[in-house]
């Protein structure tokens, strides 16, 4: 199985002036806001780093999803937010890290076996795969 996804940028101005717009190809995202001011001074809209956390959580929680099915669980919820860090050095700027917390009720499962899972899904998921970046992960079971 093979998907391919499409995104698009625009970006009119230049620099901190510049002003630019993003877009989903399954319109999800139809002409967003993004610019310098969305991305360092909190102005409406989104931003690179915010569009990567909500990236990596989803992509994150489906795969734990999935691998709570194969250990032959039916039922159950998880929750996941993402923190991405940007952060300025020598030669520009980088993402350091992605700090991943998920909290998950499963019943029949203990704490153990939801870690183990979660941190399967932490490795194997195709963002964290994407990323070169620190990738941590907290857990939250409710048992």
């Amino acid at each position: 199985m093979k998907t391919t996804n499409t995104g698009s940028a625009t970006y009119e101005g230049l620099g901190k002036q510049g002003k630019g717009h993003v877009s989903t190809g399954s319109g999800a995202l139809a002409a967003q806001p993004y610019g310098f001011n969305t991305r360092f001074e909190d102005a409406p809209g989104t931003n690179p780093e915010e569009l990567v956390a909500a990236a990596h959580a989803s992509c994150f929680t489906m795969a734990l999803s999935f691998k709570l099915a194969e250990a032959g669980f039916s039922d159950g919820h998880v929750t996941t937010s993402a923190e991405v860090t940007l952060e300025k050095q020598d030669d520009g700027f980088a993402v350091t890290k992605s700090a991943l917390s998920t909290k998950g009720k499963v019943p029949g499962m203990d704490q153990a076996k939801f870690e183990e899972l979660a941190a399967d899904a932490k490795a194997n998921c195709p963002i964290s795969k994407l990323l070169n970046a620190e990738i941590t992960l907290e857990t939250h079971f409710e048992g």
